[in-house]
């Protein structure tokens, strides 16, 4: 069949925008995550068959919730579950009601009702994670599989169990009370930092930056800000993504090609963010001891606060990846901090930062450790090994705007 490249266009955009809405607005008919994901897709299927001739609405949020609750509730009819279904996430306290009317009214979005069901903890974090990445914003399992640096396999096996979990435990679908928040909150950062971080360099496709998650995170974080103010985790994550976001505007120039953090034009960074970025660090550092958003924050906050490339403190910064390094080891964090030491005690320095990561399992498939080497080495004058290098961070590379850059730097290493 084919699709008027306009309708396809609107229903595109409305996965992007709309997904976690109407999916979370269908588990609650539902009360069930695998019917409701099944129907949304449906109503996404009847968008791209009825639009064409009925045109596309003008609230097309609303449209997709109609027709996806529609259609919950004639399977359920027809089917004769919803006296089997309803239990499923059941809502076990006498007075929820009056606590989701008191804490809910201040989140006002129906998406974190699903991100802390997702996130409760009788499922493992990785779990949570994971399938808050799918469910809510509409991930498909490679690309939440990217984010995690496993294989798709591994993470369609991690959902399924994350799924029955939920269904077996019979895990309330609601925003915790006041009292259980805290415990909860650890997962929910974790879970925005990584829709941050896959929209703010896609895995995969022709756009660097998927606006649509890093946006989502946004405001994700700020709400989360707003429920609970005095969190310094969540006033690190804030703060983190404000910070890293900045510099948005200038990470690609008028041909959509990447540009390095050393050759941005600053002043196309978002300088408002910055200072309420800044500001948010100040706040959450106060706190002792320092946690891992609130580390990873004052990182971007040094590189945002240079002048240039040339006065940017990477003694500091490299001082502020160990910490992060004793409070949160992480292959990728060491990798950050082996490329800071790079910039900070010369490209020799760096590479035998670097070299120890490359026996690393969980950066077996990571192309930024391949291109940190290839930059490296091209510094050195060893060409042969840089090309090499860059080669297979091609390989490994599955975003347009970064293989064309990849490719520029092999080119020029060829020439």
């Amino acid at each position: 069949m084919t699709v008027d490249p306009r309708v396809g266009a609107a229903v595109a955009d409305a996965h992007r925008r709309e997904w976690a809405f109407v999916l979370a607005a269908t588990v609650r008919v539902t009360r069930d995550l695998d019917l409701a994901e099944e129907c949304v897709q449906d109503a996404y299927a009847k968008a791209l068959a009825t639009w064409p001739t009925n045109g596309v609405p003008d609230n097309t949020g609303a449209w997709l919730t109609t027709t996806a609750r529609r259609r919950a509730l004639d399977l359920l009819r027809r089917q004769a579950t919803a006296a089997r279904a309803l239990p499923l996430l059941v809502e076990t306290h006498t007075d929820e009601g009056r606590e989701e009317r008191l804490v809910g009214a201040e989140i006002g979005d129906e998406r974190l009702r699903l991100v802390f069901t997702c996130c409760h903890p009788a499922l493992s974090r990785d779990a949570q994670v994971a399938l808050t990445l799918r469910l809510l914003c509409g991930l498909s399992t490679a690309e939440v599989a990217r984010a995690f640096l496993v294989s798709e396999s591994t993470m369609a096996a991690r959902i399924t169990r994350a799924k029955k979990k939920i269904t077996q435990a019979r895990i309330p679908y609601r925003v915790p009370a006041r009292e259980e928040l805290p415990d909860r909150v650890a997962s929910v950062c974790e879970v925005v930092h990584l829709l941050f971080t896959t929209g703010h360099a896609a895995p995969a496709g022709a756009e660097l930056i998927r606006r649509d998650l890093v946006e989502r995170a946004l405001d994700l974080a700020r709400m989360l800000r707003t429920l609970l103010p005095a969190n310094a985790d969540i006033t690190g994550l804030l703060a983190l993504i404000l910070l890293t976001d900045a510099r948005r505007g200038a990470r690609l120039d008028e041909h959509g090609q990447l540009v390095l953090l050393a050759e941005q034009n600053r002043a196309r960074w978002d300088h408002d963010a910055i200072t309420e970025g800044v500001s948010l660090v100040r706040e959450t550092l106060r706190h002792r001891p320092p946690g891992r958003f609130a580390l990873m924050a004052a990182i971007a906050a040094v590189h945002d606060e240079a002048n240039s490339w040339d006065t940017t403190d990477w003694r500091e910064i490299v001082g502020l990846y160990d910490l992060l390094v004793a409070l949160w080891p992480s292959p990728v964090v060491a990798l950050n901090r082996a490329v800071a030491v790079g910039f900070a005690h010369g490209p020799a320095a760096g590479l035998d930062a670097l070299d120890p990561l490359t026996t690393e399992p969980q950066l077996a498939g990571y192309s930024y450790l391949a291109a940190a080497r290839a930059e490296f080495l091209a510094r050195l004058g060893r060409t042969h090994d840089a090309r090499t290098a860059y080669e297979e961070a091609l390989h490994l590379t599955e975003n347009t705007p970064e293989r064309d850059y990849l490719t520029q730097r092999l080119d020029q290493l060829q020439g």
